[in-house]
């Protein structure tokens, strides 16, 4: 019962707080956001050792934008991208296929769906997605040298129990903070 319990309340009500802005504050949030996320992912290239705890953060913003607006979410994921190509190319490899297509499946789900069973499903099976592609499409170690390049049914199932756990923890703490920003506003 507790990943069927219904969200609409506390994502309509920062929807609502986030389209009383004007389009430029919109904007202008957007490519704060967008600029947050690429220093995010560009810091495991920046700051070896603690960078790559840092790294997984940029899920965060996208997350975000995508929840209050899909336009400024795609909007967001585009400009940290192309932030990405002019900081760190070495990034952009990883965050369109990983930090950032969960971030993107997590806040659209949240944007479409209510219920965190859908939204943690819909994240989960995006960057299981996208981790398959990096690592037997692209042939990417995305995971270090000890997963196999080679196709296993097994290994997938294991990278989608990870992904699933993993999107959950992101869909508790994204609940966590809205419920803190509607006490903070109000």
């Amino acid at each position: 019962m507790y990943f069927l319990k219904s969200l609409s309340n506390e994502v309509k009500s920062a929807q609502l707080l986030f389209n009383r802005l004007s389009k430029t504050k919109q904007l202008v949030s957007g490519a704060l956001f967008a600029s947050l996320a690429a220093l995010f992912q560009s810091a495991g290239g920046f700051l070896p050792g603690i960078g790559i705890f840092i790294s997984p953060l940029s899920t965060a913003p996208i997350l975000f934008c995508f929840i209050l607006s899909l336009p400024l979410g795609f909007l967001t994921y585009t400009l940290t991208n192309l932030l990405l190509l002019i900081i760190q190319p070495s990034e952009l490899i990883i965050f369109p296929f990983t930090t950032g297509i969960l971030g993107m499946g997590i806040g659209a789900a949240f944007y479409i769906f209510n219920k965190r069973l859908y939204i943690v499903i819909s994240g989960a099976t995006l960057l299981t997605v996208g981790i398959i592609t990096l690592l037997y499409g692209f042939k990417f170690p995305v995971l270090g040298p000890a997963i196999p390049n080679n196709f296993s049914l097994s290994t997938t199932g294991l990278i989608f129990v990870f992904t699933f756990l993993y999107s959950w923890i992101w869909v508790e703490l994204r609940l966590a903070y809205l419920k803190k920003l509607k006490t903070f506003i109000s």
